[in-house]
């Protein structure tokens, strides 16, 4: 269908119809509006996590190094260690 017939069919489309897809298109421009928001804040919260996870994996990387640093070099052997009830 060119332009002009298409114009033409829709000026005959009865009231009541043209309503109901003025309506139904009024609904989906907000549905959409609402995904969009939702879209955005859902990626704002990802952005955030993944700025934890990189802050809290920098602090695991530390505290592994300050334990690797923190314990002996060479092995114990077991019978010297103190029995736990003295």
């Amino acid at each position: 269908m060119d332009a002009p017939d298409s114009l033409a069919a829709w000026a005959q489309v009865p009231d009541s119809l043209a309503a109901w897809a003025q309506a139904r298109l009024n609904e989906l421009e907000a549905k959409l509006a609402f995904a969009e928001d939702l879209l955005d804040t859902l990626n704002q919260t990802v952005i955030r996590q993944q700025v934890q996870l990189d802050s809290m994996q920098q602090q695991l990387r530390l505290l592994h190094q300050q334990w690797q640093a923190a314990r002996p070099d060479e092995a114990r052997n077991p019978r010297d260690e103190i029995p736990p009830h003295y």
